[in-house]
């Protein structure tokens, strides 16, 4: 009989500076204690993560670096040095390979014929779906936007107008430093009965979660989101 496949397991991180039984299962603590290879986006946060998981022996964990600077011809030799050894993506914040560089070796693992096992954990895009009372039926998540005018409004109002033509929730995400600035946007040029959530800090101790007319927003603005992680729903 043929030795199972190596595997490459996707592992969530955490979100910020939450307590990681709240939202890591045992099992995935486990699974990080027996491995000695990591794929990484940055390899201090990495290790300070590890740290918080309980690894027995962070200098000796073997961390390759995995981010947007990264080629797509230096992915294959990642596995190569790991050999027939199991290998774990660990993602910045959240699920791996979701908005996220690591769906490139995902993509190489199941061309070696690798078992890929995702593990659970948090995903910010998914808990604030969850809260915010909008369409978890149908949805679509659009990573994010333009960073100028014109093409950020008109892509704005194309999702807003996708959303009433086919009763979807569209989610996107922004640059922390450029939310105030994508808030006063969406408020601006939105209709007024379309509803907006905005989801901030999810899982930490400052987390908050609304869902507001566009109207009401205007009369209720939100608080200074600047550097703060946040997810936009919007639904017409």
């Amino acid at each position: 009989m043929n030795p199972p496949a190596p595997c490459l397991y996707l592992i969530p991180s955490l979100l910020g500076d939450t307590p990681v039984n709240r939202v890591l299962p045992e099992y995935n603590l486990t699974v990080i204690r027996s491995l000695r290879f990591f794929v990484v986006e940055d390899e201090r946060s990495a290790r300070r993560f590890l740290v918080r998981c309980g690894y027995p022996d962070v200098g000796s964990a073997v961390l390759s670096l995995l981010n947007e600077h990264t080629s797509l011809s230096d992915v294959p030799p990642m596995f190569d040095a790991c050999g027939n050894n199991d290998l774990g993506l660990i993602s910045e914040a959240g699920l791996p390979a979701v908005a996220d560089p690591g769906a490139a070796l995902v993509e190489e693992a199941l061309r070696r014929n690798r078992r890929v096992v995702p593990l659970t954990g948090p995903s910010s895009l998914m808990l604030a779906l969850m809260a915010s009372g909008l369409n978890g039926q149908q949805f679509a998540f659009n990573g994010y936007l333009p960073v100028k005018d014109p093409e950020r409004s008109t892509r704005i109002r194309f999702y807003e107008k996708r959303s009433e033509m086919e009763n979807q929730s569209q989610l996107f995400i922004e640059t922390p430093y450029r939310n105030n600035q994508l808030a006063e946007l969406l408020l601006r040029i939105c209709k007024a009965e379309t509803r907006l959530c905005i989801a901030v800090n999810i899982t930490l101790g400052n987390e908050w979660i609304i869902t507001r007319t566009i109207r009401e927003w205007k009369q209720s603005p939100p608080p200074d989101l600047k550097k703060q992680p946040a997810v936009f729903i919007l639904q017409a």
